[in-house]
């Protein structure tokens, strides 16, 4: 690979080898296939990131949701704990050849399509938490901008108009001091497909891997004014235009630091980066670091239509709630290969019982060991504390590491089992270590976007139906409790009973074994007390 597919060394990169990964943020940078430092443009906390939106013909579907989850936790993991300030631009395709055929099918107009699945994505995106980024915009509200930057690059002889349309010139690119076609995929350029080789347009092109920047429309297909006639911007050159007109906007310099998309947009992105650095004769590096989510099967296969086992946002969430579809993903690293099954499903459900669990245990515990009564700090208090700082050092180590969100949540659930062990069979419980350790599994949760970033307590907040749920166990369990206190009384009253200690500690037994159904746990403690928590019952049940 060439230099000029690496990190430009004009950003002052160092070099990975050189640092320890506790010391900054790694990636794995697509560019280079390699785990690389991250360093923004000019060495700041201000970020710029430009990220693919998805083409609007059709409805969102789980592979939407891999992408813009993964990317949605990303960009929380930069601004809420490396502190980042990003600035997140997303691009809208609202031209493309797909839009195109579906709306001459449904007999519409290539806009009101657009539009369409432009709100049902973003209504998806919202039910899921996914944050909305700081810049949309449309590719069809840009189109004075391509011109520009097709004008551009035919000045700098790497273009050239044929037919009414305009091809980008791999040959004229790659002649060009610097410039290196196919950084992301170079194994696709030398087997010949880096470029659209659409049969009828072969005959217009110079060289069969050029590819489109401005194609001449047909009958009946959408187009615009341009120097080269009526047209339209294909989808390489819509995001170009795009990233270079509102950075440069906002910040008087067209290059970004970081460029994101789903895998198969790879080849795509080196398109997007030809086009880019062509524009400038002095710029040999327009963004410095990709990166790329991992594919999305279903059941061990490919999604799509014609398998039957395409999913969508809506059909996903009548089975899932959006906290148990994030930590699914949270379960696997945001550029890995991904499995949606409902195996795998099941076990995101059953990580969440095991957080929920331990938040309820620790409410439970603070209110019979409030944080204000003083217990002697002992072996057991400095083994989990120690435990707990390890485990904050991994977390912290997992995330610089690639943003590695795997390895947090399984640090975190380790972590759970040594406060377990803490609690049981303790009599001398330090809250106060117990109550931290809670504090600090809700912020990373938080961070990752599982809980509400406006709740200040401890553990997941009660949505309203979960809220009216609880309350409706209310009235059971006070009947039972009447109950048992009516039958203590009874036998108190009866002082001829012979086997009096005996059936009233039978009461109490029967009433531990009652309140699981009810929603409440009880538990017995080795010096004579009991605790209480609320029981999670399985769905079944």
């Amino acid at each position: 690979m060439s230099s000029s597919s690496k990190v430009d060394s004009s950003w002052s990169q160092p070099s990975p080898s050189s640092i320890s990964h506790a010391t900054g943020l790694h990636v794995t940078n697509s560019l280079t296939g390699k785990l690389e430092l991250f360093t923004t443009k000019n060495g700041s906390r201000k970020m710029k990131w430009y990220m693919n939106g998805p083409i609007q013909c059709d409805s969102t579907h789980l592979g939407h949701a891999r992408t813009y989850l993964a990317f949605d936790i990303v960009k929380k993991i930069l601004c809420d704990y490396l502190m980042y300030d990003v600035t997140l631009v997303m691009s809208v395709t609202d031209i493309d050849d797909k839009i195109i055929a579906r709306s001459l099918e449904q007999g519409i107009t290539c806009t009101e399509l657009s539009r369409e699945f432009e709100v049902k994505f973003l209504e998806d995106m919202e039910s899921l938490g996914v944050s909305p980024p700081d810049i949309i915009t449309r590719a069809s509200e840009f189109i004075p901008q391509t011109i520009k930057l097709i004008e551009r690059i035919i000045e700098q002889e790497v273009a050239y108009e044929s037919n009414g349309s305009v091809y980008f010139s791999v040959a004229n690119f790659r002649a060009m001091p610097g410039k290196t076609y196919c950084k992301l995929s170079p194994k696709e350029f030398s087997e010949g497909e880096g470029g659209e080789m659409e049969a009828e347009f072969l005959s217009d092109k110079q060289f069969p891997l050029d590819f489109h920047l401005w194609r001449k429309s047909k009958p009946d297909e959408p187009s615009w004014d341009s120097p080269w006639g009526p047209g339209r911007p294909r989808w390489h050159i819509q995001c170009s235009a795009m990233a270079c007109d509102i950075f440069k906007n906002i910040t008087m310099d067209e290059t970004t630091d970081l460029c994101s998309g789903g895998n198969d947009n790879k080849h795509r992105h080196d398109n997007v980066l030809a086009q880019s650095e062509a524009a400038s004769d002095s710029c040999n590096q327009w963004v410095n670091y990709f990166l790329h989510t991992g594919n999305l099967n279903v059941e061990g296969l490919k999604m799509s239509k014609s398998k039957q086992n395409f999913i969508t946002i809506g059909e996903a969430l009548e089975h899932y709630s959006p906290r148990q579809i994030r930590l699914f993903f949270l379960l696997h690293k945001y550029n890995s290969e991904v499995n949606y099954s409902s195996y795998k499903m099941y076990h995101a459900c059953s990580v969440e019982k095991k957080l929920v669990n331990f938040f309820e245990n620790c409410k439970a515990l603070l209110v019979q060991y409030p944080i204000n009564s003083f217990r002697k700090w002992d072996d057991h208090a400095s083994y989990l504390h120690n435990h707990f700082q390890e485990s904050k050092d991994k977390v912290h180590s997992a995330l610089l590491n690639d943003f590695d969100t795997p390895a947090v949540i399984y640090t975190l659930l380790d972590m759970i089992k040594m406060i377990d062990l803490y609690t049981i069979n303790n009599i001398n419980i330090v809250s106060l270590i117990v109550r931290n350790c809670a504090l600090y599994v809700t912020k990373i949760l938080k961070m990752f976007g599982l809980i509400p970033s406006v709740s200040d307590m401890i553990g997941f907040p009660l949505s309203i139906d979960e809220e009216k749920q609880r309350q409706d166990f209310i009235a059971p369990i006070i009947s039972a409790l009447m109950d048992f206190r009516n039958r203590i009384k009874q036998l108190a009253r009866d002082k001829f009973s012979r086997n009096l200690d005996t059936e009233v500690l039978d009461e109490c037994r029967e009433l531990r074994e009652i309140m699981p159904p009810l929603g409440i746990s009880i538990e017995d403690k080795p010096d004579g007390s009991c605790s209480w928590k609320f029981e999670i019952l399985d769905a079944e049940e």
